[in-house]
């Protein structure tokens, strides 16, 4: 039963790839270009929990300006971190520079599993992926699409995540020895357009048959999540500084660790996803309120209210005076473009 699942998937794989620039077609060969394992390296980064359609120009914008890993190590922090804003969950760019330098000065990527398992902000899921899709290792490769086509097809009913020894090995069991990469490639597929997780297309799928789960008649009902935990609501105050006019803004560097780290921003007040802010500004004056803003974090929700003031005066702390003609480009957060374009629409 293994061989014809694998066999059967490869073969609606073969006809049915998408077109992605960091895919080779089905049944390529590896390239020896040494760029290769750099983009799907850092195509597996930007895909975790993003969708492809926000990250195909991203991809692009990186590979453009920065087309090897050893390029990217060379980059400064903040050039990158800018290029990353509005792709969301900024650790993983934070990590993507420690890893680039990390195979910079080794010389390259590393093939095995187990050795890109060691570099710097690598988890199984991408160690495992690079290592299959890069490099054609025989690797279980195990995202949340893999995750749902696996439950569905073994009837694994465990609630999340207890049933993720038993998927992984599920998925241990019907990996072929061979076009590993591919392999992965079309489970992600088939999950991410077939066995979705609300209606799956059933009389699409090329593993119907096998499939336990609908033979049960049930399958949207695999795997079985925990319920969700309530979002906790903070609030918080951001500050727009101008001087000259409002020709220019005062802008921050984020500390390098926490929410959105590293990152340029507005000066705050200190709000996290544990607590609100103080709503303090940072020196006194004649502080106007522009209104509030929303914004949806993984562990919170937030109401960042955006209070104004034109000063003569440099502020305290580090930071610098930004063209707000070309706040576009300063690379803020997606929180603080939506503070900025606030600003900026009520004047």
């Amino acid at each position: 039963m293994t061989a014809s699942i694998s066999t059967s998937l490869l073969a609606w794989y073969d006809r049915n790839a998408r077109d992605l620039p960091w895919r080779l077609p089905p049944g390529a060969a590896l390239p020896v270009d040494p760029s290769w394992p750099y983009r799907v390296w850092l195509s597996e980064v930007m895909l975790q929990q993003t969708t492809v359609a926000a990250v195909k120009p991203y991809f692009a914008k990186f590979v453009d300006v920065w087309p090897t890993v050893e390029a990217l190590a060379a980059a400064p922090d903040d050039d990158v971190m800018a290029a990353w804003a509005g792709l969301g969950y900024y650790s993983r760019a934070r990590n993507l520079l420690k890893c680039a330098r990390a195979v910079a000065e080794r010389g390259g990527f590393p093939s095995t599993e187990a050795e890109l398992r060691a570099l710097p902000g690598l988890g199984d899921y991408t160690a495992a992926a690079v290592a299959a899709i890069a490099f054609g290792r025989r690797a279980v490769v195990v995202d949340a699409n893999v995750e749902r086509v696996a439950a569905r097809l073994f009837a694994i009913d465990a609630p999340l995540p207890k049933a993720r020894k038993a998927i992984r090995a599920a998925a241990d069991s019907i990996t072929p020895g061979t076009r590993a990469g591919d392999f992965a490639q079309a489970m992600m597929d088939l999950g991410s357009h077939i066995c979705t997780s609300r209606t799956p297309r059933c009389l699409l799928c090329p593993l119907a048959d096998p499939c336990k789960a609908r033979a049960l008649g049930e399958p949207e009902r695999l795997p079985v999540k925990p319920p969700k935990k309530a979002v906790p609501e903070r609030r918080g105050t951001a500050f727009w500084i101008t001087r000259g006019g409002a020709a220019e803004v005062w802008l921050v560097t984020r500390p390098g660790t926490g929410m959105l780290g590293g990152m340029r921003a507005l000066p705050d007040d200190g709000w996290s996803a544990q607590a609100d802010g103080s709503g303090a500004p940072p020196f006194a004056g004649a502080w106007r309120s522009l209104g509030a803003v929303r914004h949806g974090f993984t562990h919170a929700s937030l109401t960042l209210e955006v209070r104004a003031l034109e000063t003569a005066s440099t502020p305290p702390g580090d930071g610098q005076w930004w063209p707000v003609a070309q706040i576009g480009a300063a690379g803020l957060a997606t929180l603080f473009a939506k503070a900025a374009g606030l600003a900026l629409a009520e004047g």
